[in-house]
This record gives C-alpha cells, sequence and structure tokens, in this order.
C-alpha cells in the first residue's frame, strides 16, 4: 500500500470542523490511521493534526477549549480585534493546557507545518526545536500554502470551506467553478462566503456545533467510500 497521508486546512475558528473529523478519526478511522504516515496542516488545520498525532486522546479537551474560547472572543465587543484582549496569548494559552510536554519530540518528522516568511514564501517544517516552537509555528497561519500536500503516496486533504477536498461540504453553488486560494480550491459559492466570515469571527454556538457535526458526518461519508471505516 502506497504512503498516506492527512492534512488539515487553515480555517480560524472554522477548526472545529476539523476536530469533528478528527474525533470520528479516533474512533472509526483506525484502519486509515495505522497506515497514516505523515500529518500536516496550516495555523488550526495544523494544531488539529499535531493533536491527532501526538495526543488523540486529548481531542475532546479541545473541543471543549475550542467553544468555550469561541465564547469568550463573541463576548468582546470587536471580537478578536476588541483593543485590550489579547487573542494570541489566550489562544497559546488553551494550546499549552493541551499538548503534551513531549509533542515536538512524538511530531519531529512526521508533523508538516506549512508556515509563510516574512517575505512571503512558504515551506513546510517538520523539525521542532521544544515545544514552544512547534506551537509557534502551529499559529503562523499558512497564508500562502492552507492546505498543505505532501509530495509522495497519498495525502488525504480535510477542509471545511467546499471545494476539491477530500472531507468538506458540499454545497450547491456553481458546479464547476472554483477559485484558488492559498492553493486550495474552493467552490464559488455563497455558503463559502459566509465560511470566511465565520472563520474570522466565531458564529453562535448553535452554528459552531453544527459545523462540529459537520465535520464528523463528512469525515464517516469519506471513510465508507474509500472502506476505511471501523
Amino acid at each position: 500500500m502506497k504512503q498516506v497521508h492527512l492534512s488539515f486546512s487553515s480555517c480560524g475558528f472554522l477548526g472545529i470542523y476539523h476536530l469533528g473529523a478528527a474525533t470520528v478519526l479516533s474512533k472509526r478511522g483506525r484502519g486509515l490511521l495505522c497506515n497514516v504516515t505523515g500529518f500536516a496542516g496550516a495555523s488550526a488545520g495544523a494544531l488539529v493534526a499535531t493533536l491527532l498525532l501526538t495526543a488523540p486522546e486529548r481531542i475532546e479537551a479541545c473541543t471543549r477549549f475550542t467553544f468555550a474560547f469561541a465564547e469568550e472572543v463573541r463576548m468582546q465587543a470587536l471580537g478578536p480585534l476588541t483593543p485590550g484582549y489579547d487573542f494570541m496569548a489566550r489562544l497559546r494559552g488553551g494550546i499549552d493546557e493541551i499538548l503534551p510536554q513531549h509533542a515536538h519530540e512524538l511530531a519531529r518528522e512526521r508533523l508538516h507545518v506549512s508556515v509563510t516568511s516574512a517575505v512571503g514564501q512558504n515551506y513546510l517544517v517538520s523539525n521542532f526545536t521544544c515545544r514552544d516552537n512547534l506551537i509557534t509555528l502551529c499559529v503562523d497561519g499558512g497564508l500562502t500554502n492552507s492546505l498543505p500536500v505532501l509530495p509522495t503516496g497519498r495525502t488525504v486533504t480535510f477542509s471545511p470551506f467546499s471545494g476539491r477536498a477530500d472531507v468538506s461540504p458540499r454545497d450547491l453553488g456553481w458546479p464547476g467553478i472554483y477559485v484558488r486560494v492559498a492553493k486550495q480550491d474552493v467552490m464559488v459559492s455563497m455558503a463559502n462566503l459566509v465560511r470566511v466570515q465565520q472563520a474570522l469571527f466565531p458564529p453562535s454556538r448553535g452554528m459552531m456545533e453544527a459545523i462540529y457535526g459537520m465535520g464528523m458526518t463528512d469525515t464517516v461519508r469519506f471513510l465508507r467510500r474509500e472502506r476505511w471505516s471501523q
């Protein structure tokens, strides 16, 4: 069997979709996970990839944090842009509580994080000097490559934006019309336009739960289609 990798797109608060996918993978996708060689991702996707690789037993705790963090951000006058609200410090604090202390060692050479240099050049990092270095790279943002594909084998891609990813929502948009954004092909649809706003400013708790459920449903459908469901 050829190498199989998993890659999760950058998506801000829509990372709750990836957590739904990761929940299903950890419980019903062991037939797939046992064959996975590499994990990849950008921003929120890189964090979920890290979690799935280094501490899958902490997925539920991360999901609880994500819901609570989104609620906290919604309470701010200008969301994450509210003056005096240290969004990044709060995010890093939550990640710090969830990832194991030796996460950087477990991730070395198996996790590939998409980062963007100061001059706009994209590259994948798979060697991490310490745990803090891993966390810093994961929150980089992956502005130039939001859905990395590894050069060998098959990369199974996950995205909360409807498009050509293996696991993604299926919208009734304009059939066959896609735009390429940060190396990710997304469908032109009103739903995707709404998702852009939701990625930056968290939607209601009910909508977050629906997106989480959609990540689960889309992943179950994929596992059944590929005959990897257990």
